[in-house]
């Protein structure tokens, strides 16, 4: 294969990363939309499709709901940042982790603290969602534990609490000293530690009060006799540009105010829970019917999850993290490798960063990226896969060069070529085919590592695994997972077919 050939190849790549962007935004996403965010719990997912569905018919174009943004820092710095306009938050948690004030934060006092942030604190949905711990009633019955202060006499009880309530300022740490707790908690995703409990792995869990699953396996909800906690009102948390630009839209959400009490929010999260009823489905009922909607269709089977209707949105944005992170690696590390392979210690170097870079944990790097860039979605999680796509590309480049027989390479020289021609027209089409095995590696890494952009909004199959990890529902966990293990066995078997086709071509 001659240069041309491969210059042609590299002319169409850059095409297609051009052109792919364009593709991957609805044609709507021109215009002025709503963008309405959710944390990673099923409570915050239902709110947010219930104020997107009472937006809806006030709006020229469909509002967005980005689900499953992560905890409040992300969240918050998402409103922060324009790449939200509200989403549902409580009272206790923007006086906490978001104003760093004292707890009771009176609704006068939170605003004032918000507008110089550009801010505002909408309606309240009419329940409170607090903190608390729960155990097994029966092991609570048989040890005498009712309070907190109970819990403070039984050191030896195994805790398993969310991250985001370890970290938190009204978390882990102010309530063990308060009370005295000797625990040694462990991290455990929210939707997780229910199952965990159930099977006794744990003795003590953090609960929202709202939860479905209180009742449901017979938990004992631990009462705070020392009212550590605050109340955790739900409100809506917009940018105060919000209500000028969508008057109609803001009119409908306000009108949510007072409309959700405890016991329709319990029963909204339990159809999501424990009968496997979409998000969307619950807060269509709810505004329908003026109710839970308790009586609507049954959750969705196995079947139902895996080909829904988001199946070809969520591969398609899939695809496209994947092709456009590693077409861009392609882009870096193939001339960077070009230029270092001569250069023994430059080279190791470059590689030992590119080698570094794999060692970071994915969800870590993709907070150290919102931090930096302010924003959430498909960008930080571009720059994400395109970082861990260097290091084989750049590798099997190098490799590629360093496997050209010398002879050839003085063959090059001896028929008059300069250093340039003999790269381009002996060395790189005889290492092509190492270079095209780096990307199919690449191609496979980016594949799997493409389900943790859903974690900051950017959409994919991972999109389906965060939500099963919030609702601990395993067949929407497969639903997710299924497909992308589908997409990197297509992958294979394309980059199969292309090395057999370049082998063939080699021979002849």
């Amino acid at each position: 294969m001659h240069w041309p050939r491969l210059r042609t190849w590299f002319g169409a790549l850059c095409a297609a990363l051009l052109l792919l962007p364009g593709l991957a935004a609805p044609a709507w996403a021109q215009g002025e939309t709503l963008r309405v965010g959710s944390k990673r719990f099923t409570e915050s997912y239902i709110l947010a499709e219930l104020l997107a569905q009472s937006a809806a018919p006030h709006l020229s174009a469909p509002p967005v709901v980005r689900q499953g943004l992560g905890n409040t820092a992300i969240v918050y710095e998402a409103l922060r940042s324009g790449s939200i306009d509200l989403y549902a938050e409580y009272t206790g948690t923007i006086a906490l982790e978001i104003l760093k004030g004292p707890p009771g934060m009176s609704r006068e006092q939170i605003a004032a603290g918000l507008a110089p942030l550009g801010l505002g604190m909408g309606p309240a949905l009419g329940f409170n969602d607090g903190y608390a711990l729960a155990m097994r009633a029966a092991d609570a019955d048989r040890l005498g534990i009712r309070t907190l202060s109970d819990l403070a006499r039984h050191p030896e009880l195994k805790l398993g609490l969310s991250n985001e309530f370890i970290g938190r300022a009204d978390g882990w740490a102010g309530l063990a000293a308060n009370y005295g707790l000797q625990q040694k908690p462990i991290g455990l995703d929210h939707g997780l530690a229910y199952d965990a409990i159930a099977a006794r792995q744990i003795d003590v869990m953090d609960i929202y009060t709202t939860d479905a699953k209180i009742d449901h396996l017979g938990l004992r909800v631990l009462q705070d006799d020392r009212a550590y906690f605050p109340r955790y009102d739900a409100v809506v948390l917009y940018r105060l540009d919000v209500p000028g630009r969508f008057p109609k839209a803001w009119a409908a959400i306000e009108a949510l105010q007072g409309r959700i009490d405890e016991k329709a929010m319990i029963a909204m999260n339990a159809r999501a829970e424990l009968q496997g009823a979409p998000f969307d489905a619950i807060a269509r009922s709810f505004l329908a019917q003026g109710s839970t909607g308790a009586s609507a269709q049954p959750g969705r089977g196995f079947a139902a999850k895996l080909l829904g209707p988001d199946l070809g949105r969520l591969a398609r944005q899939h695809l496209l993290l994947v092709a456009i992170s590693v077409g861009i690696a392609v882009l870096i590390a193939v001339p960077v490798a070009i230029c270092i392979f001569p250069m023994q210690r430059v080279r190791a170097a470059v590689l030992g960063v590119a080698g570094l870079l794999q060692t970071v944990p994915s969800l870590a790097l993709l907070a150290v990226l919102i931090s930096l860039m302010g924003i959430i979605g498909t960008v930080p999680a571009l720059i994400a896969l395109t970082l861990y796509s260097l290091l084989p590309i750049m590798s099997n480049t190098v490799t590629g060069l360093a496997q050209v027989p010398v002879g050839l390479r003085q063959a090059g020289t001896a028929l008059g070529m300069t250093r340039a021609q003999n790269l381009w027209l002996v060395q790189l089409p005889l290492a092509l085919p190492t270079l095209v095995a780096g990307v199919r590696t690449a191609t496979a890494i980016a594949i799997g590592t493409a389900t943790i952009a859903a974690f900051v909004g950017a959409g994919g199959f991972g999109e389906r695994i965060v939500t099963g990890l919030a609702l601990n529902d395993r067949a929407l966990l497969l639903a997710g997972a299924i497909p992308a293990a589908g997409l990197a066995l297509a992958s294979e078997l394309l980059f199969e077919l292309l090395q057999w086709w370049m082998r063939k071509r080699q021979a002849r």
